[in-house]
């Protein structure tokens, strides 16, 4: 069992009878009264994000999951208004597997996948509930505009576009056919790996 001192970033635990995951967490302690953690958390099933806060006598049930190696395949356009992407993976060593996961799941890091590359996904009660992309990737800059002399007015960065279609803020110098590195958690520009 976990108590509410152990809701650390990043623990897994069972609340509600579903899967969360922390992304962040605040002790506050206010006068006169028991030490409370603030929780910003998100359903591992769903992708909803909630916040909670929790006291001494809140105790979890640490999730049971398991970690798997997957290789991404495609990715299947939703159809209509409320449409929803599906991203489809096969299990490493098992192309016969595969499994889709919805686009709000997977959230921002869904634009980075490119074909074959290798996720971790995380398994509870035999579903995959969560894919963890590489946290540093190289991509191949498709679509940039010139840089204009002295144009810094904006820090000095433009957007480009990479392959796979996603769009980031880099700096001036990135030019079409670079290949860059980029933080896939944050969606940042990291450095130039390769100058075209």
């Amino acid at each position: 069992m976990l108590s509410y001192t152990d809701l650390t970033k990043g623990v897994l635990f069972i609340y509600e009878g579903a899967p969360y995951e922390v992304l962040e967490t605040h002790f506050l302690r206010m006068q006169q009264r028991k030490a409370v953690v603030q929780t910003r958390i998100r359903n591992l099933m769903t992708g909803k994000l909630l916040d909670r806060n929790f006291q001494a006598s809140d105790t979890f049930e640490e999730a049971e999951i398991e970690k798997r190696k997957a290789s991404f395949i495609y990715k299947k356009p939703g159809r209509g208004a409320d449409a929803v992407d599906e991203y489809w993976f096969n299990e490493k060593g098992n192309p016969a597997s595969r499994f889709a996961i919805s686009g709000e799941l997977l959230g921002g890091g869904g634009q980075f996948l490119k074909p074959n590359t290798e996720v971790e996904t995380v398994v509870f009660k035999e579903k995959v509930i969560k894919v963890a992309l590489p946290i540093k990737m190289e991509f191949k800059v498709v679509e940039a505009p010139p840089a204009i002399k002295g144009n810094t007015a904006q820090g000095g960065t433009k957007v480009v576009e990479l392959e796979g279609g996603a769009k980031i803020s880099a700096p001036l110098f990135i030019n079409q056919g670079d290949l860059v590195r980029i933080n896939t958690e944050t969606g940042e520009y990291v450095e130039r790996v390769e100058k075209k």
